[in-house]
């Protein structure tokens, strides 16, 4: 099944999607990475829509990436007496750790990190921002507050602190079992939530112990500050707009979102664009005009994938909305000003022979008639150097390692074969025509450009570059005595 643009679309599952005919029309639609989300759902819930995903990729013979989305710490207030209170503006507003039922002058906190991190200025954000406070007088054991923004406030709300650096680790205790869970069930990728450092980085890669990708979601301000030395130790980035909308000005976000974007480009780390993209679909069959913009602009900004989340989670249309990402691809990538944008924002690195070897593969691709770019890769790294160009041809991932197909389904413009294992440049070469002509990226008398690291199965090796007919006895009759 090959897909008619490059930007992969991210589908989230959930009650709305939860059997075998459900999820394959999504992979039909045009879903290229399925998103479990471990805030929702137990862990059998979880395996099982883990295996009708494999299913559909053995019944498919198409690899498919699972994208396992840990919770992260959920910082939220305690109950209410009445279960709600109107908090008004100018009035004080107590938190603390007393657990005792919440009145409209205090509720309790059950955070001892905030309070330990809270200085007298500092707000906090309740219920997606709805209700603003302001410290004005803070200790270890409770924070005494004004209400800046009032509104009505009810029970176990979550909580934002933007202005400090909470002293929290990205990984609570579900998230651990989580992460154990998914990793031996075999995920391909594993997002981390309230990422603010390197650290929550090093932490997660030390447990996983590379049976998974890591994928940072950036939904704190300190995540932005802190995100050139969290790009260097992650294997992927989500643009997380939610939170992110939340505890900044929301006129800030989208600069920021450019800005992340044009950076992972440069460093060939796969960026998806999440939040709110269609969320009228999970209501209503058609988007709103704002919505479909939205898509569109992360898609002419180079990102690798947009995400759906409660749209095919739990929404009314989930396969419309997976529909609706994919028309918008094909014709944003079909305007001629689609490409002007992508050549022009191209970081024209070369520090390396593979980014050297990548750079004349798409230069090679473009000014001759060539039909695609074949990628013979161990470990990904060629693929993702290639798919970093944004070459206006084609690109095939070749690989031997099932995992590494998986995984490289959620970078731009890949189309991901798996194949055999070869020593000799001249088999990877054949089973690139054959992969070409068998997944109808070219005929007989068509060429392709091949790139590949001699000696093979060695990891960030790529130092050869031929371009070859889509005839195998040509290959042969090329080569010499």
């Amino acid at each position: 099944m090959r897909r008619n643009r490059n930007v992969k679309i991210v589908a989230t599952l959930g009650p709305a999607s939860n059997d075998y005919e459900t999820i394959r029309a999504l992979f039909e639609a045009g879903a290229d990475v399925f998103r479990l989300n471990m805030s929702h759902g137990d862990h059998e819930e979880i395996r099982v829509r883990h295996s009708i995903i494999r299913k559909i990729e053995a019944d498919l013979g198409r690899p498919i990436a699972i994208l396992a989305d840990l919770q992260g710490p959920k910082l939220r207030v305690g109950v209410f007496a009445n279960d709600e209170e109107e908090l008004v503006e100018g009035a004080a507003f107590r938190l603390d750790l007393d657990d005792a039922d919440g009145d409209v002058n205090r509720v309790q906190l059950p955070h001892t990190e905030i309070f330990a991190a809270l200085e007298p200025g500092a707000r906090l954000l309740v219920n997606d921002g709805k209700i603003r406070l302001k410290v004005t007088e803070c200790g270890p054991d409770y924070a005494n507050c004004e209400v800046i923004a009032g509104g009505t406030i009810s029970n176990r709300k979550g909580v934002n602190v933007p202005d400090v650096l909470l002293p929290l680790t990205a990984l609570s205790e579900k998230d651990l079992r989580d992460l154990e869970f998914v990793c031996e069930l075999g995920v391909d990728w594993l997002a981390l939530s309230f990422v603010q450092r390197v650290e929550d980085v090093t932490e997660a890669q030390a447990l996983v112990k590379g049976r998974a990708a890591i994928m940072v979601k950036i939904e704190k301000p300190q995540g932005v500050v802190n995100f050139d030395e969290i790009l260097e130790v992650t294997d992927g980035v989500m643009v997380a707009r939610g939170d992110l909308g939340v505890e900044l000005p929301v006129q800030n976000v989208p600069p920021i979102q450019k800005r992340l974007v044009r950076k992972c480009r440069a460093a060939a780390k796969p960026v998806i664009v999440a939040t709110q993209m269609l969320e009228s679909m999970i209501e209503s069959p058609m988007p709103t005009r704002a919505e479909v913009s939205d898509v569109a602009a992360a898609i002419y900004e180079g990102a690798d994938a947009v995400m759906l989340s409660a749209e095919s989670a739990a929404g009314d249309y989930p396969i419309e909305a997976v529909e609706t990402m994919h028309n918008v691809a094909i014709e944003v990538e079909s305007d001629t000003t689609y490409r002007d944008v992508i050549e022009a924002s191209r970081t024209g690195q070369k520090e390396t022979v593979a980014d050297a070897i990548v750079s004349a593969a798409r230069e090679i691709a473009e000014t001759t008639d060539i039909k695609a770019i074949c990628c013979y890769s161990q470990s990904g790294t060629t693929a993702v150097l290639v798919a970093r160009e944004k070459p206006a041809v084609p690109i095939i991932a070749l690989t031997a390692v099932e995992n590494t197909a998986r995984r490289l389904c959620l970078t731009w413009g890949l189309h991901c074969v798996i194949t055999g294992r070869v020593d000799r440049f001249k088999d990877a070469v054949v089973n690139a025509v054959r992969s070409a002509r068998g997944e109808g990226f070219g005929g007989k008398d068509d060429f392709i450009v091949v790139t590949a690291g001699v000696p093979f199965n060695v990891p960030g090796s790529t130092n050869i570059l031929r371009v070859a007919p889509c005839e195998e006895r040509l290959i042969f009759a090329s080569e010499p005595e």
